[in-house]
């Protein structure tokens, strides 16, 4: 690449000035990164502070993609989740940058995002530190926050590996509050359903890419869980001396060991569960033995394991009895920091183990119905107070799938579950609500109110007729005519015998009534079956009128339905007719961006000639004076400095001596790290000058053993 700043060179991008930094370990010369993408410059604001540095990655031309426009853009909005800092991208364009990248070709599509101060993973475990105890809990549990963040908002960094995290918590730099523990670079291939996918996949990389998913590419929301559970696994192990003793190098595995029986798999399993619990090791197992990424454990419940650790919990053994942990405790790796003082010693507290699996048993135990005992109650508050937290962060998924896994916990019908069920049903309803077009269900037209009412007047109308009907038979009846015809006298006496004469004419008249009476009943009943069948046909008349009107409101329904699709489609050939215009004029943007990016490469390329011509003279007779005088220059500041570091050393060493012989432990094991920092910049020559390195060799035997007395060198 062309473009190879020196250190203090000045640019100005987005009207701001900036100064190329200088390497801390290599003076006059800029502080650069290479990756396999481009290389990261420092860039510090001539007028801000310190902290405020900018990072400006180069691509190689292969990387250099114009929709790296839209893709910063997109990611803008994730720049406040934790660890994703370097989402606040600002891509240079030839339209906003015109003169720089005229000056400076190989800026084009360069990326200008804040500088993360600290050291990678990578770094850790390529010098071979050996992390105290909590700060390996500290940076798993930093990076399982991320990694359960960047999940439940859809997200994957997809190329998740050691160079790629790095650690703010162990900077130099005094950082702004809040800061997280851990950060992750290089997102170029960061994974979103509103990304779009990258024209160059890479595959992950080597020790933390899963072998079994290598050769289809890596870009899903699944693609970070395995490599997530390595570097957990890793930064939980690296407090262990055997485990970073057994390190491959650049990773811990080396790449054909991954997901295959091998020693470095055992170690670190082993190391896990013996250092963190049983559960820890299961979790790895379970990444370790994956068929596939959307089998391995979550971050979620990574973080729900962590967050239940401190970092003064030890492992104990399950087997043993209450009594017999009460009279021998379990024997636990000896930990960076001494405790053998009373005042120093920490408050015995649950082991993480010991927490997990007596939850393990109690979840079972309730599921066969045996009643919580009070010893549960502490997972289910540590998991509810969790799950309060994310609440009132406005993390509801979380939160949700916190209380999901308290309730597992708790006992049926107790006050607890009770609260749990009615947090767990208030989150679903307000992450799931029903939907505000939502139309109701249509009444068929015999339940319409128009129908029902008809049906109501009929009903009464037959049952009126039926009743008035019944009434005439029973006053025309021929036993009420009898009666009425055989009379009786006033004073009761019975009147005399009718003659068989007027009998005749009494039956004759009798039976002409009974006639008469016949006609009136048939006239009845056809006047009834009459009104019967107009009432039935009125009642017919209204189903037909209700079912022409259902019919009219549902054509009415159906136009009205069909305009508004119609609507849709026209809005939607418009929305295509735009769109394919937005395409075209990007593509002739793109043309004329490509023909102006061959036309800056060609002037460059001239430019570099002439200048290569005029200079090539001059160079070589100042060449051997500039090396002359540089390797002088050289060698006197390195002396000074040497000097200057080997009396910082002895200021260090005298200052923890001093510290340990008064009874201040923690300020000994301070002067104690700085003297190691110090001495580990140029261990070679400080070995070799008067007793620093004797002085040195006490000092690692303090930091890994703090009842060690320093000697009086």
């Amino acid at each position: 690449m062309s473009f190879q700043p020196n250190a203090g060179d000045e640019m100005v991008i987005n009207g701001v000035l900036y100064r190329v930094g200088q390497h801390p370990a290599a003076p006059g010369l800029a502080y650069a990164q290479a990756g396999r993408q481009g290389i990261v410059y420092q860039l510090i604001p001539a007028s801000g502070q310190l902290h405020e540095a900018k990072a400006l990655k180069v691509f190689f031309p292969k990387y250099r993609i114009p929709a790296m426009v839209y893709q910063s853009e997109m990611m803008e909005m994730y720049s406040e989740s934790p660890g994703l800092q370097v989402c606040r991208r600002d891509v240079l364009t030839p339209e906003r940058n015109e003169s720089l990248i005229a000056e400076h070709p190989d800026l084009l599509y360069a990326v200008l995002m804040p500088w993360i101060y600290g050291h990678t993973w990578f770094d850790i475990m390529t010098d071979q530190r050996r992390l105290l105890r909590g700060d390996s809990l500290a940076l798993a549990k930093g990076l399982a926050a991320i990694g359960s963040g960047m999940e439940q908002r859809g997200l994957a960094h997809c190329d998740l590996s050691a160079p790629n995290v790095m650690l703010p918590f162990f900077s130099e730099v005094e950082l702004p509050e809040p800061r997280s523990v851990v950060e992750l670079v290089d997102i170029e291939q960061m994974y979103s359903p509103k990304l779009d996918r990258p024209d160059v996949l890479l595959a992950g990389s080597p020790g933390y890419a899963a072998h079994r998913t290598v050769q289809s590419g890596l870009w899903s929301g699944y693609a970070d869980r395995f490599a997530g559970a390595v570097i957990i696994a890793e930064m939980l192990g690296w407090c262990d001396p055997q485990v970073v003793e057994k390190a491959w190098g650049e990773s811990y595995f080396d790449q054909p060991e991954l997901q295959n029986p091998c020693e470095r798999y055992f170690i670190l399993k082993n190391s896990l569960e013996r250092n963190w619990g049983a559960r820890t090791a299961e979790l790895f197992a379970r990444a370790w033995e994956s068929q596939d990424l959307s089998s391995c454990p979550t971050f979620g419940e990574w973080l729900v394991l962590l967050s239940t650790m401190t970092e003064n919990s030890e492992n104990a053994d399950e087997s043993v009895t209450e009594k017999q942990d009460a009279v021998q405790p379990a024997e636990s790796p000896e930990p960076l920091v001494s405790a053998s003082s009373p005042a120093l010693r920490p408050p015995a507290v649950p082991t993480a183990r010991s927490f997990v699996a007596a939850a393990a048993e109690r979840a079972a135990a309730l599921t066969k119905g045996e009643e919580a005992a009070p010893g549960d109650q502490d997972v289910v508050n540590r998991l509810f107070h969790q799950a309060r937290e994310l609440e009132s962060s406005g993390n509801l998924s979380g939160a949700l799938e916190v209380y999901k896994s308290a309730h597992h916990f708790v006992s049926e019908g107790s006050p607890m579950e009770i609260e749990l069920e009615a947090a767990i049903r208030g989150l679903e309803s307000e992450l799931n609500p029903p939907g505000p077009d939502r139309k109701p269900d249509k009444v068929p037209f015999y339940q319409s109110r128009k129908w029902l009412t008809s049906a109501a007047v009929v009903i009464l109308l037959l049952a009126g007729t039926a009743f008035a009907v019944n009434q005439i038979v029973a006053d025309h009846s021929p036993g009420k005519h009898m009666e009425a015809g055989a009379g009786t006298k006033p004073g009761g006496e019975k009147a005399p015998a009718v003659p068989d004469t007027a009998q005749t004419d009494q039956k004759q008249e009798e039976a002409n009534r009974q006639a008469e009476l016949q006609k009136q009943e048939a006239a009845r009943k056809e006047e009834e079956a009459r009104k019967q069948e107009e009432a039935r046909k009125q009642a017919e008349a209204q189903r037909l009128q209700a079912e022409a009107e259902q019919k009219k409101l549902e054509e009415a329904r159906k136009a009205e339905e069909r305009k508004k699709l119609q609507d849709q489609y026209a809005v939607q050939a418009k929305y295509d007719a735009y769109l394919q215009q937005q395409k075209e004029k990007a593509k002739k943007k793109a043309a004329e961006r490509k023909k102006l990016q061959e036309m800056y490469q060609k002037q460059a390329q001239y430019e570099a000639y002439l200048a290569y011509q005029q200079q090539k003279e001059a160079k070589a007779r100042a060449e051997a004076e500039a090396a002359r005088k540089a390797a002088e220059a050289k060698a006197q500041q390195l002396k000074q400095k040497r000097s200057g570091q080997v009396v910082q050393l002895i200021a260090y060493y005298n200052q923890a001596f001093n510290a340990q012989r008064g009874g201040n432990i923690e300020r000994a094991r301070s002067y104690a790290k700085d003297f190691a920092h110090l001495y580990e910049q140029d261990a070679a020559y400080f070995k070799s000058v008067g007793k620093v390195g004797t002085r040195a060799s006490a000092i690692y035997k303090f930091l890994s053993n703090g009842a060690y007395s320093l000697p009086d060198v």
